[in-house]
């Protein structure tokens, strides 16, 4: 409620001109700056101005030279600053925050050098530190160049040059095609903001590199993709060289295939509904087009499906709510109750009585966690300092409430294996290690078939209609595995496939999955290659394997809902 009525209560109050994204016009900011007046760009992810200070200069016929700082930097910063004051141009200092002890002597430099040439300027780019001179910021002007938010700001930044990019080119694909790339990359920041859903990895992606080279090298990118994707050749687009983890990149390429075809230049093409490609000419029509666009774009839009705003709504309400609650007085007055002391202690005396004190499977790491806690009473007590070891968390989940429950539960399942009986289902995320235990099990099935070789041996999975309790005996061969999330879709158990989630349903349960080795089996491609991840972070660290389920979509529709198995939601 929060977020959805911001934009009508800015309205309200201040006017609509403040509701809309601001487009940086680096020209305009430029004109109003003179040689002894810097201009600081502060950075965030996406907002590097490099490239775009660059290419103005180009523009203006005014030569840029860099230096990026850091250690040992000072001595290149110190002879551009000199070359560029005497002889003219301008000095790009990238990444200042990082030579801070250099800016006091940069700022006498700038103030006190007797003869600049007038067409000097230096541009500086850093990311907010506390430390940074406050003189030096007083006498700047300073700017952000942060991605636009929403698609109708995201293309109004590309189209609000000349008529010139329209005109580059005669070909009848040129202006669609130009406005479905502008789309797409409008797309492509956008889903950053859900997280995993959007991208396993948050890329910086900045303005249609392209664009800020050469309008004519981007003639020649449009040829080359027309070939690549609509003419039906292969090749993979890199979109350059930032997307590097391979889910990524085949959700890159699917956007690529259900976007870009034969079928994008006609009539009656569309990305999503009330999202189509404008019949223009004129940037002044493009512009006009783009603000009828709605306001708020809905996760569809995007492919997602409509629960992926629940969690990014959620961390945007609370990071709202902290901004708000951090300028708020602070309560001096002392209030009753236990002390914090007195809560950790209690903690660490229930955590303690519920260590088992057997002989455990996981005896080093338990060991650990008592040795731990009782560290942490004495140093309550004062009896010992209360060292950094104590001091930082170092489990993985988002409590220790649930690291500790789930350490007693992975301890459970290794006891009763080791001292009863193999289970007949396993629990996946009781797995500190579950890619070595996948491995394991393909190597007890090829040394159970006579001729199979463990390079040839791939998995295969089986999807259920049982859940754990289910289970009464193990399968023939393979394993049962419980325990899997799946997130950005539903599953429907009656006909065993992909179906789409519920609403506000974020995690769904999977039944017991029978996961095997065959000797080189070749894929189903109407399967959904589904990846899974020990955590709800999905990097390579915590990437398991891939499971094939099956959907009556194409799997394309789910590559853009994000859906991947989780072993851990927490």
């Amino acid at each position: 409620l929060i977020v959805v009525n911001r934009r009508k209560y800015i309205i309200d109050t201040m006017g609509e001109k403040y509701a809309e994204g601001v487009i940086l016009d680096l020209e305009k900011t430029w004109e109003e700056s003179d040689p002894r007046t810097p201009l600081i760009c502060f950075l965030s992810m996406g907002s590097d101005p490099t490239d775009s200070i660059i290419a103005l200069g180009k523009r203006l016929k005014i030569e840029t030279h860099y230096v990026s700082m850091g250690q040992g930097q000072e001595i290149h910063a110190r002879k551009l600053l000199q070359h560029t004051m005497a002889h003219g141009g301008w000095a790009l200092l990238q990444n200042c925050h990082l030579g801070l002890d250099f800016l006091d002597e940069l700022m006498d430099t700038v103030i006190e050098t007797e003869t600049v040439n007038e067409s000097f300027r230096l541009w500086m780019t850093t990311d907010i530190h506390k430390q940074f001179p406050i003189t030096l910021l007083q006498m700047s002007i300073k700017f952000t160049n942060e991605p636009p938010r929403g698609l109708r700001a995201g293309l109004k930044r590309t189209y609000s040059g000349d008529q010139d990019l329209l005109d580059v080119s005669d070909m009848v694909q040129w202006k669609p095609m130009l406005y479905a790339v502008a789309f797409l990359h409008s797309t492509v920041q956008e889903r950053r903001k859900f997280g995993s859903l959007g991208w396993n990895i948050p890329y910086e992606f900045n303005q249609l590199p392209v664009l800020v080279v050469n309008e004519l090298y981007f003639e020649k990118f449009l040829k080359v993709f027309w070939e690549l994707r609509v003419l039906g050749k292969k090749g993979e687009i890199q979109y350059g060289g930032r997307v590097t983890d391979d889910y990524d990149k085949r959700l890159m390429n699917t956007f690529v295939k259900v976007w870009f075809s034969e079928n994008t230049c006609s009539q009656e093409f569309s990305f999503y509904k009330g999202y189509s490609i404008p019949k223009c000419t004129m940037v002044d029509q493009y512009l006009q087009y783009i603000q009828s666009l709605p306001a708020y774009d809905t996760p569809e839009v995007f492919g997602l499906h409509p629960n992926a705003d629940i969690t990014y709504q959620t961390k945007l309400s609370k990071d709202v709510l902290d901004i708000i609650l951090s300028i708020q007085p602070k309560d001096s007055t002392g209030g009753g109750g236990e002390t914090r002391e007195a809560v950790v202690a209690r903690m660490a005396d229930d955590m303690l009585e519920k260590l088992p004190a057997d002989y455990v499977p996981f005896e080093r790491v338990i060991t650990l966690v008592r040795s731990t806690l009782n560290d942490l009473k004495l140093a309550i007590d004062g009896t010992i300092v209360l060292s950094e070891n104590l001091r930082d968390a170092s489990w993985a989940s988002s409590t220790l409430g649930f690291w500790f429950t789930e350490l007693l539960e992975r301890n459970h399942q290794f006891y009763k294996w080791i001292f009863e009986s193999r289970p007949n289902c396993f629990w996946m995320t009781g797995f500190f290690n579950p890619q070595g235990f996948l491995t394991a099990m393909r190597q007890e099935i090829t040394r159970a078939n006579k001729g199979w070789a463990l390079d040839s041996v791939v998995l295969c999975n089986e999807v259920t209609k049982w859940m754990k309790d289910d289970i009464t005996s193990p399968p023939s061969e393979g394993v049962y595995v419980y325990g899997l999330y799946l997130e950005g879709a539903g599953w429907d158990r009656r006909n065993m496939r992909l179906t789409e989630a519920k609403p506000k349903v974020l995690f769904e349960m999977m039944p017991v999955i029978r996961i095997y080795a065959e000797n080189n089996t070749s894929k189903d491609p109407r399967l959904y290659s589904c990846p899974v991840y020990k955590k709800t972070i999905r990097t390579d660290m915590n990437y398991i394997a891939a499971v094939d389920l099956k959907t009556l979509q194409p799997p394309e529709h789910w590559v853009l809902r994000g859906v991947a198995l989780l072993c851990d939601v927490k």
